[in-house]
């Protein structure tokens, strides 16, 4: 299965050029990588990134981030991926510039 992560142009240009990404502002103030399901994406992006452009959406593979990626409640109790530690480079299956909107 694969998981999803919402960047900002600013964070994926800082990931591929440090080859690591340790969160956004929210996930390094929660303690860990908030994710989506490809089935909540447009929510989150609904929610959390209304109006903005340059946004990135990320691919991962559930499977190869290990143990430290857990689903846990969240919004309106929706199980939600968030992951408890950096993401590689070399672990970005996908990555697609998309709109707000979409």
């Amino acid at each position: 299965m694969t998981i999803q992560k919402i960047l900002r142009n600013s964070e994926w240009i800082t990931w591929q050029e440090t080859g690591r990404f340790a969160g956004s502002a929210d996930d390094l103030r929660d303690g860990f990588i908030h994710l989506s399901s490809p089935a909540q994406v447009a929510g989150t992006l609904a929610r959390h990134f209304s109006g903005q452009a340059g946004l990135w959406l990320v691919t991962l593979d559930d499977a190869a981030l290990g143990d430290e990626l857990r689903w846990e409640a969240s919004r309106d109790g929706a199980l939600f991926p968030h992951l408890y530690r950096a993401i590689d480079l070399g672990e970005v299956v996908e990555a697609t510039e998309i709109a707000a909107d979409r």
